[in-house]
């Protein structure tokens, strides 16, 4: 996008260099003056966010919560962030690999935490931020601030331990393999540092968040939320086609129905049943699996040293999983 495309006043800001409270206001009427945020008006702000030397927090509360507005809120079903999206959304933050703004990296970590579901990589993409201030000292998180190339502060696990959530949201936290990797990348190159003890903890409980819950409770995808939205608009089917003869019942004889199976002990029944069930799927879970140890294996040797966290989280992984694979086992021996 060239300032000859962008309306007078944007061009004029980007321009001069500088956004005021002033500015911001007359940004919001016009971005919002149809109460929608399109790509072109997102684009605009990224634009006026790189090219501006001077801001104020005004500009950075508005420029977070466009961005949030287009890409969370735009696109059917709302909160759910597309692959295509959030490549776009990755390519604006980030030409060459890294965020260039410090406005940039909030948009991106509000992004994950606002929406209900985006891809994997994007949540990936922010830890990368991070990881790319702590051992090269690039990146806004590195501008203006002391950090020791190579070491893990605190402030920095903070970070980490933000997107992580921001991923997880009321879902819980569930790490990806993606995320996963960012992890260990990062745990190999600061090894030997002297790391905020926070690290370690974050580390090991991170990983094997992934490695125990990789099957546990997922939000609906993208495409199951779009055929439920569709079946809340279609004219016929309605609640009986989608819960079947068991709702249909219930709708046809009314709370006639649930007093009897209750005055049955029914009720009782299929409570205890449902909670077997859960605590079932919830040890099935927890199983490290075959597929699993075989990547752990690998990133563990990846490097030709087993390091102290990685130990750390081989004996967690001995302590919570309840049913060692026996190729688990094997690593543990001989890590011990």
């Amino acid at each position: 996008m060239t300032v000859s495309t962008m309306p007078p006043a944007v061009a004029t800001l980007v321009e001069r260099r500088a956004i005021g409270p002033a500015d911001v206001s007359r940004l919001r009427a016009t971005v919002y003056g149809d109460a929608v945020v399109s790509r072109e008006e997102a684009e605009w702000a990224f634009a006026l966010d790189e090219a501006a030397a001077e801001t104020c927090p005004e500009w950075t509360e508005f420029f977070v919560e466009s961005v949030v507005d287009y890409v969370v809120r735009r696109e059917a079903p709302e909160g759910y962030v597309s692959a295509d999206t959030a490549a776009w959304l990755t390519a604006a933050i980030a030409r060459d690999g890294i965020v260039r703004t410090a406005s940039e990296l909030e948009a991106l970590v509000r992004v994950v935490e606002v929406a209900t579901e985006v891809p994997a990589a994007l949540s990936a993409f922010a830890l990368r931020q991070v990881a790319a201030a702590v051992v090269d000292g690039d990146g806004p998180l590195a501008r203006g601030r002391k950090l020791e190339p190579g070491v893990i502060g605190a402030d920095e696990v903070a970070l980490i331990r933000r997107v992580l959530y921001a991923y997880g949201g009321e879902r819980t936290v569930g790490i990806t393999r993606e995320e996963a990797e960012v992890l260990f990348d990062l745990n190999d190159r600061t090894s030997e540092a002297d790391n905020d003890p926070s690290w370690s903890d974050l580390f090991v409980k991170a990983v094997a968040n992934f490695l125990m819950a990789a099957r546990g409770y997922a939000v609906l995808s993208r495409e199951e939320a779009l055929r439920r939205e569709a079946w809340l608009d279609a004219p016929s089917g309605g609640v009986t086609a989608l819960f079947g003869d068991m709702m249909s019942a219930l709708l046809s004889n009314g709370l006639k129905t649930v007093w009897s199976a209750w005055r049955r002990g029914e009720e009782e029944d299929l409570y205890a049943g449902r909670i077997r069930a859960l605590e079932a799927e919830s040890r099935a879970a927890e199983a490290v699996t075959a597929d699993e140890v075989r990547w752990l294996a690998d990133r563990i040797g990846r490097d030709g040293v087993i390091h102290a966290n990685e130990r750390a989280l081989l004996r967690f992984l001995a302590e919570e999983s309840p049913d060692l694979h026996p190729s688990l086992r094997t690593l543990l021996d001989t890590a011990a």
